[in-house]
């Protein structure tokens, strides 16, 4: 059974009134995005229409989700809202206070003696306020909350940016600061201004070396990295529902990277297969009722470009491989055009480090696809160039995939298995010689790649791709290696031309875990204590502000006026600074404590 299906039931329950009266309203056929919106007003049953991009409106989240970052001051803040439990369902998930090196038993034995007092204030909390809390180990959050909370149709926020890889499933899923967290898990409404609307139509279907990163690394490339900014990016075709919901989840992931608000797709036969074989068969049986709600109504898809702002029209048939980068996500180059805009541009040839995994492609299909090219160098004796990694998505993907062999066949290669974590996706990564500061290349399946992303080094040129090309190019050692045309040389001088990748969707076995790393919160929290070190340069009790004079702030001066490609990076850096996100005056003084 799902958790929370009670929740998912009543939002069903309401859904068709709402959605029809929306569409009166409006005066024509609505869109998925719209029809979850208005389904979702704080005020219940919609009374107007509202213009995109202009009207600022108030909603009514069905859950919220946070990582063990972000999760420690919104939690703090939340200690002072004077509630006895949240109130709508709500997890935390620690992913990204792992630091990857060594390999994943090391690393996460280090991390749990590094950030105890962390990791016990966030179970401690989590347990007094019935927050679902999940361990270091357990897995990154947006795979989690696939696996586990993500329905169609629902509208969900979290403390991280992320957050949006839930329209793999049909959701509305937005990532958004910790105090807009806390008003929703106070039981208060949470406003946004009604988003503008960029569908992508997606016709044919993906075929050999091109995968679902590829689609959202061609949208990346078409509308940059601010293109989506105030724009909810809705997806739908023939090419849409011939994909994954897993490949629907990379593709929604890295909506973050154009700054959109947050990506979606209709509810189809991909998302009922991945909930049912996620144990949420109860989730499928409840959203067939209202499938007609969980989609587009046909008029918006038949004439697209009568109801979105903007229209992108993708061929997946034809659609390349792509290579984006470096330093900025959006930089998009076909693999045929590789050799030539390494060749022009001065890139290091040479790739050092191939990385699978992070929320964006960590799922049984990713990890499935890349083995097949890892079991193909392999059985032919060729001896990768590069260094290899891989971060399983959750504990119930590696068990399965250990289970599966695949691991094993990573193994093989030399591949090392880093913890089920972020790890060098948000620069929790601590690589040998990166303080020399040498300029290289590295390939990653990863979002984001901009300058000092994952090593801290600003020479490190990171290129982002999908997992079957990670392993390819990370088997040739070379950043212009095209497997389509290109053949490698094996142990014995033979060439060696690689076949397309191939992998099952989900495993043919079920998932299977022993334990998935999940702490149900107490029943009643009241007698919990949550106790912090007054003396702890990780975690600081918070003081409540003076009440508000209801006067407005003036001669306030401005710090800080960033230009260029300012990102989440800049705005709130990881890396060791991630130490200090519980405590104030350590992160606002250099991590010295005043």
């Amino acid at each position: 059974m799902a958790f929370d299906i009670e929740m998912i039931e009543k939002v069903y329950e309401t859904m068709a009134t709402r959605i029809d009266r929306a569409r009166e309203l409006v005066g024509r056929p609505l869109t998925l995005s719209e029809k979850i919106l208005y389904s979702h007003l704080w005020d219940g049953m919609p009374t107007q229409a509202f213009t995109r991009g202009k009207d600022y409106v108030d909603f009514a989240p069905d859950r919220v989700a946070c990582q063990d970052a972000t999760a420690q001051m919104a939690l703090l803040q939340f200690m002072h809202a004077g509630k006895s439990k949240v109130a709508v369902p709500t997890t935390v998930h620690c992913d990204h206070l792992i630091l990857a090196k060594n390999g994943a038993k090391q690393d996460l034995e280090l991390a749990n003696k590094q950030s105890k007092e962390v990791f016990d204030f966030l179970s401690s909390v989590s347990n007094k306020y019935g927050i679902g809390f999940w361990k270091p180990g357990s897995g990154i959050i947006h795979q989690i909350v696939l696996e586990n909370y993500a329905f169609p149709g629902g509208m969900m926020i979290g403390t991280d940016s992320h957050t949006v890889n839930a329209g793999g499933l049909g959701m509305l899923a937005i990532g958004v600061g910790g105090a807009d967290a806390v008003d929703v898990m106070s039981g208060m409404s949470w406003e946004l201004k009604f988003p503008k609307l960029i569908g992508v139509k997606l016709t044919g279907k993906l075929n050999g070396w091109t995968a679902p990163k590829d689609v959202i690394l061609k949208v990346a490339d078409i509308l940059t990295v601010k293109g989506g900014t105030g724009a909810i990016v809705e997806y739908f075709g023939e090419g849409a529902e011939s994909m994954s919901c897993t490949g629907k989840g990379t593709i929604c992931n890295m909506g973050a990277e154009i700054g959109a608000t947050t990506s979606t797709f209709g509810y189809d036969d991909s998302m009922r297969r991945y909930l049912a074989a996620t144990g949420r068969q109860d989730v499928v049986n409840a959203a067939d009722k209202v499938a007609s709600y969980l989609t587009a109504d046909a008029e918006v898809y038949a004439n697209p470009e009568k109801y979105f702002d903007q229209l992108i029209e993708i061929n997946l048939s034809e659609l390349e491989p792509h290579i984006n980068g470096p330093f900025t996500p959006d930089r998009g180059t076909p693999v045929s055009k590789m050799k030539a805009e390494a060749e022009a541009n001065g890139w290091p040839i040479k790739v050092e480090w191939g990385l699978i995994g992070s929320c964006t492609n960590s799922s049984y299909e990713d990890m499935s696809r890349a083995a097949s090219i890892v079991r193909q160098a392999v059985a032919h004796g060729i001896t990768p160039k590069a260094e290899f990694g891989i971060n399983p998505g959750s504990e119930q993907i590696r068990y399965t995939i250990e289970r599966d062999g695949i691991i094993a066949d990573f193994e093989k290669m030399g591949t090392k298995v880093f913890t089920n974590a972020c790890g060098p996706c948000i620069g929790q990564w601590d690589r040998e010689a990166a303080d020399k500061q040498e300029k290289n290349t590295i390939v990653h399946s990863f979002n984001r790649n901009f300058s000092k992303r994952a090593d801290g080094n600003p020479n490190t040129h990171a290129f982002v791709t999908s997992p079957e090309m990670v392993a390819a190019l990370a088997i040739s050692g070379r950043l212009d290696f095209n497997p389509i045309t290109d053949t490698l040389l094996n142990d014995k001088g033979e060439a060696v031309k690689l076949n397309p990748p191939f992998g099952d969707e989900l495993p043919t076995k079920g998932f299977d875990v022993q334990d998935p790393g999940f702490q149900a919160p107490a029943a009643d929290g009241s007698s919990v204590q949550v106790a912090v070190s007054p003396t702890s340069d990780r975690l600081q009790l918070l003081e409540p502000f003076p009440a508000w004079d209801g006067k407005n702030i003036t001669g306030a001066k401005l710090l800080i006026k960033a230009f260029g490609k300012c990102t989440t990076d800049h705005i709130s850096m990881a890396g060791p600074w991630l130490r200090f996100r519980g405590h104030v005056r350590c992160c606002s003084c250099g991590g010295k404590s005043v």
